[in-house]
């Protein structure tokens, strides 16, 4: 099931735990951006960690060496995840992914400015890496890059390991990187630059969670429509009534039903958290 993730990119150790606090409900992951991780120092993620227990915490470090040594005060102090630039040596990968591992923590291998994305990624997957990380970065969306060609190569690799996708999420485009194969949609100003941060934080949230309901059943049911064709075909060939075969594909059409009505109770999910 696709996650939401909410980037903290403040400076402001106060006013990042007040936006943590209207946003907290109405998402996944709180990331600790890395300027304000930089800035903040490890006393902001303990006083994340105390006051928002049921989320999960990124600390995007975006380790460039000294892997196991860096991350592994983080991991103490109660960060379940952190980054690791794809760019640093192996490894350093490697000591970032071991230390998760001793604490039973996941470890996310940013691939930005990575030339050769799709080497690294299998070569990181066999290390046992948690997360790949699509990443545009900020200046990178300033030259009109979006994350939609790294994210399709990578999820088309199927490594195993699961896919966080960021530069410049919204709404609009929410669903777009789920049915591409996203595990983590990764948001930031799309939220923090709202006139109402939760408001829009729910909205996404509900896309997201939605597109989980429907992306699963929508991709069967083109079998479940073909195959009752199928059966359909079969028995009139052979002789059988109309009825005899209408009630042969009744359990087919009875599922694409449920899945129609799943689909909707997604959407309306969706509604519902935009307007809270």
């Amino acid at each position: 099931m696709a996650q939401t993730q909410m980037a903290l990119d403040s400076l402001d150790f106060d006013a990042t735990v007040a936006l943590a606090a209207k946003v907290a409900p109405h998402v996944d992951i709180l990331e600790i951006g890395t300027p304000c991780i930089k800035h903040n120092g490890i006393e902001l993620l303990k006083t994340l960690r105390a006051k928002f227990p049921n989320n999960k915490i990124l600390v995007d470090l975006k380790t460039m060496d000294a892997g196991f040594y860096e991350a592994e005060p983080f991991y103490k102090a109660g960060a379940d995840i952190c980054t690791v630039l794809g760019t640093a040596d192996i490894g350093t990968i490697k000591g970032v992914i071991d230390v998760a591992n001793k604490y039973g923590k996941m470890a996310q291998v940013d691939l930005i400015n990575v030339k050769d994305k799709k080497a690294r990624t299998l070569e990181v997957a066999k290390l046992g890496a948690h997360i790949i990380g699509v990443h545009t970065g900020l200046d990178q969306q300033a030259a009109g890059q979006t994350p939609f060609g790294d994210l399709a190569m990578v999820t088309g690799l199927k490594t195993g390991a699961k896919v966080s996708v960021a530069g410049g999420v919204k709404a609009a485009t929410a669903a777009q990187v789920v049915e591409a194969g996203a595990d983590i949609v990764v948001a930031g100003a799309a939220i923090y630059g709202a006139a109402d941060p939760a408001a829009s934080a729910a909205e996404i949230t509900g896309i997201v969670h939605a597109g989980n309901t429907s992306a699963g059943g929508m991709k069967w049911l083109p079998w479940v429509i073909i195959a009752g064709a199928v059966l359909l075909g079969l028995y009139l060939l052979n002789g059988g009534s109309a009825d005899q075969a209408v009630e042969a594909t009744d359990p087919a059409m009875e599922q694409v039903g449920e899945t129609m009505d799943e689909a909707g109770a997604a959407v309306t999910e969706a509604v519902d958290a935009a307007q809270e």
